[in-house]
């Protein structure tokens, strides 16, 4: 049997000198790997107790070719390349770093929000080409005239909401728990409505849910047909929600006036994806996450649960009920 151990499974960032000083603090052994299947997970975990990933896939067959794994910590928010039902089957606890960085993702879709709204990019390209004329920017609305929809009202939703909320616009939204909402006087302003009737009624549309088997694909060709004609869109959550196709064709058609994302189905966007000749979209490299404090915040925080996770202790944001 392999010796007990903490894996980090895979990870793009520059250094791992976080995950490091918390792993040695601890006097726990540990391991770097970058895998990228289900095989790579399997021959090179063997022993591992507890492990941070990032992309890896962790799906049945994982599962059981670890029999001595006990916690997967996601780096970041969304647990969506980690099969929660088999990890709950094998007795793995599945957890996240769901609050290292609320205002950059926040922040970065108030950006986009702003960049698109008073159509920034474009007057910016109009000067670089030498025309100097707002006229190619008619028309922008007042802010507050519009009416934001916010699909998704966790902690990041919820910054966001506020932040659009200060600017004077209105503010619908829809989750499918609001359980934290009631009674919340900061959360008052937010008008709690059905999905469809956001996505129909907003002028602008951000999406803050996480991605799972009921919401991908959420915004397809038909859900896009829904919204406003001249709506705007953002997606700073998962590529997975979104038909890109669909939502280039929206834009081709003129039916939506604008969209920004952070996040794409497939990373880097492939150079062939029609969201690359669409008109009016601004595109961003997953990096709505990110800052200085936001990048330290994460790495600590979950090597942190990991160490926890070895040594059997209470974790700090479970995702699955063992």
């Amino acid at each position: 049997m392999a010796d007990a151990l903490i894996v980090i499974t895979d990870c793009n960032h520059i250094n791992i000198d976080a995950e490091k000083a918390v792993f040695e603090a601890a006097g726990i052994p540990w391991k770097l790997f970058q895998c990228r299947t289900e095989d790579d997970l399997i021959a090179n975990c063997q022993g591992a107790v507890a492990a941070c990933n990032q992309r890896a896939p962790f799906t049945e067959k994982v599962f059981a070719a670890l029999p001595e794994l006990k916690m997967v910590v996601r780096y970041g928010d969304g647990v969506d390349n980690v099969d929660l039902e088999a990890a709950t089957r094998h007795g793995v606890q599945v957890c996240n770093v769901p609050d290292y960085g609320t205002s950059e993702v926040a922040n970065h879709a108030l950006a986009m929000m702003l960049a698109i709204t008073r159509k920034i990019c474009q007057a910016n390209e109009q000067v670089r080409e030498g025309r100097w004329t707002y006229r190619e920017m008619v028309p922008i609305q007042h802010l507050s005239n519009m009416t934001i929809g916010v699909i998704g009202l966790g902690r990041i939703g919820l910054a966001f909401a506020k932040r659009v909320h200060a600017l004077g616009c209105k503010v619908i939204g829809f989750d499918i728990f609001t359980e934290h909402l009631k009674g919340d006087p900061e959360s008052s302003f937010i008008e709690l409505t059905s999905e469809d009737d956001v996505i129909e009624r907003a002028d602008l549309l951000s999406l803050h849910c996480s991605l799972n088997s009921q919401d991908a694909g959420l915004m397809n060709a038909k859900t896009f047909a829904k919204m406003k004609p001249g709506a705007m869109f953002i997606n700073v959550t998962r590529g997975g929600l979104v038909d890109e196709k669909a939502l280039a064709d929206a834009l081709n058609s003129g039916h939506l006036s604008a969209a920004a994302l952070d996040v794409t189905a497939k990373e880097p966007l492939p150079m062939d994806s029609p969201l690359r000749s669409a008109p009016n979209i601004l595109i961003t490299p997953h990096m709505a996450w990110y800052s200085v404090q936001a990048e330290s915040n994460l790495k600590t925080r979950c090597a942190e649960e990991a160490v926890r996770g070895f040594r059997g202790e209470k974790p700090r944001n479970p995702v699955n009920k063992l």
